[in-house]
């Protein structure tokens, strides 16, 4: 037994100290529902209530409650108040009570929290002199790509072992470590003993023996048949099977706290795929020790794949991310990586029946924050209940929760967590197979979609593209059959036997209307918007038609048409919608008859993502789910557009790899019209119901078209979403008018002019500078800048930024990415947009 650490004598009152815990989420909630027990079974005159912030947007009631609680409370413990909606609403009751109650203590939350602060002597409002400044070297900001957070955390350790035998205020400044020290390590035995010591020390209450906290392995694995459920060696998890291995990131907080049965569903949903599981953790937020320890050797990794069910960054939570560092060490580790997540700031049934899906704080920290370290497949696999009988709600499973010691407990979505396995299980296919036996399927469009020229794609040369593509999966070991030319490609796809069955390109594969009625599991609502099967698009009235042409194991298809005209952004919003009988045919024809291993969208943009359902947090009754299934989705992207991107990915599963869309002659104007570009698409992302958001845009879209003569800046535009829609086919017009060079061709870098060309366009857009074009000219043939500095003239620093993106544009990196793609292996993140105002979008061949 540890020894105890404070024991307080002769203190008794008749009341009892209340304790309020205020925190950023419930996975605390049972941990002290039970410490609650174990205090009364003692006698020892505390009670304690935990506040969660994640549930006070949903259920004002509980900010009334966490509100009350701490406005009476002896003692508040505060927590990872990091999110300023939370800080803001609990910080004036915090303030109004932290110099009447006997004291305040808060940990790793944002400054103004801890600022508050109040044990004893130690008054972290002040400034700290003495040991008490020791507290900054603990809260010093993080380097970026440094393991601070291991290294804090041995301090930790350390610091009440330092401050022990040091007089004063020292003495509250050691409690104030302690409390921390507790809370992380979050056991029921440590937050009773939290509770304990604080009460014993600074509660005025009856004599309570604390022990000191319990410690557990900083880093380790997790398995709800180990022992104790934790290890420090993998070789002690149960063996299974023998598909792949997946490296699995868990909290080691929710492990200590008993909350963990959304990682048990999860894991026992990758282990029936026949996947070996490897969970391990990291004790703070840096998950980079774990991967270090579990999923590499010798520098190579051990696990197929790695999935994140942290829902924070890599490294990082959500007071900060180091986002580099995280890339970094997922370069090396060179696997797909995965972000999954469990719902915290709402109920699996609210999510489920919502239209939003996850909530814009949801979304910030478990979906966009991790894409930036290079995550994929954002996908939602469990979460609290709110439905009183314990079973859930949210879909025909009926899942029951009744086990639960809490209602806050978190749980696994069943139906999920098994997508979540399916997809872990193909990727891992594709990674392990070999070349020479991978089936691709490469989807084109038209573009715009319902609109555009069969085979088109913004700002890319589609069939020129392919060609170079087809040709790099020959060379790089693919049974793929490549044409003699461009040409011949090209009417391979489209001519073939298209006049024979009236279509605009070749009929590949034909499914019978029967065929089609056994095997499409959501008939009902496709035959409800399109009639019965087999529809009306691309049918002869027996057979659905898949339009393309295979060339070897790699399959080049036409996507269907969408079955409206006009902008494919309004699927968002349409509820009951359903895609054509065609459309849904081609996405089973790829995953189940042609057996894909992964599907590659080649070009922005299709119709798939914007398919009616959730906006984030997609569940199996959405649309873009149903269609993409567990395939693999490579996307081929325009660097230019991350915002539809982002779409692909969060919607449709996407991992995109960007190619660069050339910049345009006229910089001038066409600053103007990237102004007026974004507005348009802040338009289009706009729910239907903002009507304010949406008129205010429609005067600012007006009044940028007229600045660069596209309209007439009066009369105010009396149908302005016509206008509007208009507008963005003359601006798709004007792009492609201005373009130098043609469109961008994969696989065959710019040559020597175009770079000047670019490296004179950007030296103006980006740095208001001018360079001699002969000593541009001197870069691109070779020379150091220096050296085209004295011969030609120019500024330095210019020439030296511009020589850097000469650099970048004269290799051929799009290419290798698809290859590395296919491979299955991480593509890093990059930042989009375009090329005149961020040079930093190359080299592509990045996920955006």
């Amino acid at each position: 037994m540890p020894r105890p650490i404070m024991r307080a004598e002769n203190l008794t009152q008749a009341s009892p100290v209340r304790v309020a815990i205020v925190t950023l989420d419930s996975h605390l909630g049972a941990a002290v529902a039970r410490a609650q027990t174990a205090l009364d079974a003692e006698g020892a005159g505390i009670e304690v209530t935990l506040h969660a912030a994640s549930e006070w947007a949903g259920l004002p009631s509980a900010l009334d409650r966490c509100r009350a609680a701490v406005a009476q409370a002896d003692l508040v413990v505060v927590a990872m108040m990091f999110l300023d909606e939370h800080i803001q609403a609990i910080l004036p009751t915090l303030k109004a009570r932290r110099d009447d109650c006997k004291g305040l203590v808060a940990v790793m939350s944002s400054a103004e929290v801890v600022k508050l602060t109040r044990i004893g002597k130690l008054d972290m409002g002040v400034e700290q002199t003495g040991p008490l400044a020791l507290l900054k070297r603990l809260r010093g900001k993080p380097k970026a790509g440094g393991s601070s957070g291991a290294g804090q955390m041995k301090m930790l350790r350390r610091l009440p072992k330092i401050l022990k035998y040091i007089p004063g205020k020292a003495q509250d400044l050691r409690a104030y470590f302690l409390s921390m020290q507790y809370f992380l390590a979050g056991s029921d035995d440590n937050i009773a003993n939290m509770l304990r010591y604080l009460v014993g020390r600074y509660g005025g209450g009856r004599a309570i023996e604390a022990q000191a906290p319990l410690e557990y392995p900083e880093t380790g694995v997790y398995h709800p048949k180990l022992p104790g459920r934790m290890a420090e060696s993998a070789e002690a998890l149960p063996q299974s099977g023998d598909n792949g291995t997946v490296g699995l990131l868990v909290m080691r907080s929710y492990i200590l706290s008993g909350d963990a049965r959304h990682y048990d569903g999860a894991i026992a949903a990758l282990e029936a795929r026949g996947l070996r599981v490897i969970p391990a953790f990291a004790s703070g937020l840096d998950a980079r020790p774990a991967v270090e320890r579990f999923f590499m050797k010798d520098g190579a990794p051990v696990v197929d794949a790695v999935v994140s069910l942290t829902g924070f960054s890599l490294v990082g939570g959500p007071a900060y991310n180091d986002s580099s560092a995280a890339a970094d060490i997922l370069s090396r580790l060179d696997v797909p990586y995965i972000a999954a997540h469990a719902l915290e700031f709402q109920t699996l049934e609210e999510w489920r029946g919502g239209a939003r899906g996850l909530t814009p704080v949801e979304a910030t920290i478990m979906v966009a924050i991790p894409e930036i370290d290079g995550a994929t497949g954002p996908t939602v696999f469990g979460g609290r209940s709110g439905a009183i009988s314990g079973h859930c709600e949210g879909c025909d499973r009926s899942c029951d929760f009744t086990h639960g010691a809490s209602a806050r407990d978190m749980n696994v979505c069943a139906e999920r967590a098994e997508m979540l396995a399916r997809r872990v299980e193909k990727m891992i296919r594709l990674r392990r197979a070999r070349r020479a036996e991978r089936r691709i399927a490469l989807t084109i469009f038209n573009f715009p979609p319902n609109a555009g020229a069969t085979g088109t794609a913004a700002f890319l040369s589609v069939f020129e593209s392919l060609f170079n593509t087809l040709g790099a999966l020959r060379d790089a070991g693919y049974a793929v059959e490549v044409p003699e030319s461009v040409d011949a490609l090209r009417d391979r796809v489209l001519k073939g036997n298209a006049d024979r069955f009236g279509q605009d390109a070749n009929v590949h594969a034909r499914i019978s209307a029967d065929d089609h009625v056994r095997r499409e599991p959501h008939l009902d609502e496709i035959e409800r918007q399109w009639g019965p099967a087999p529809g009306r698009q691309l049918t002869d009235g027996r057979d659905i038609f898949v339009l393309g042409e295979q060339f070897g194991n790699v399959f080049v298809g036409i996507q269907p048409g969408f079955g409206y005209e006009g902008d494919p952004m309004r699927l968002l919003f349409e509820r009951g919608f359903a895609p054509t009988h065609a459309f849904s045919a081609y996405y089973r024809w790829l995953r189940e008859d042609f057996d894909a291993h992964a599907v590659l969208h080649f070009g922005t943009h299709g119709a798939l993502e914007f398919m009616p359902g959730k906006q984030t947090g997609l569940g199996g009754d959405d649309w873009p789910d149903r269609l993409i299934g567990d395939l693999p989705n490579l996307y081929l992207y325009a660097a230019n557009n991350p915002s539809e991107g982002s779409l692909a990915k969060r919607r449709a599963n996407a991992t995109l790899i960007s190619y660069m869309t050339p910049p345009l002659a006229a910089a001038g104007l066409y600053r103007g019209l990237l102004d007026l570009k974004a507005s348009l698409e802040r338009h289009r992302a706009s729910l239907p119901e903002a009507v304010q958001e949406r008129a205010e845009l429609a005067v600012l879209i007006q009044a940028q078209a007229a600045a660069v003569d596209l309209c007439d800046a009066e009369p105010e535009w009396g149908d302005p979403d016509a206008r509007i829609a208009a507008m963005t086919g003359k601006i798709l017009e004007l792009e492609y008018a201005l373009i130098p060079h043609g469109l961008h061709i994969v696989g065959q870098p710019p040559n020597a002019e175009e770079r000047a060309d670019m490296m004179a366009a950007v030296a103006e857009a980006a740095h208001n500078a001018n360079p001699p074009r002969a000593a541009l000219e001197a870069l691109v043939a070779g020379a150091t800048p220096e050296a085209a500095a004295k011969a030609h003239g120019g500024e330095i620093t210019v020439l030296r930024q511009v020589a850097e993106l000469d650099r970048l544009l004269s290799k051929d990196t799009e290419l290798p990415a698809l290859i590395a793609a296919l491979d299955g292996r991480f593509i890093r993140p990059a930042p989009g947009g375009d090329l005149l105002r961020s040079p930093d979008v190359l080299p592509t061949g990045r996920n955006l």
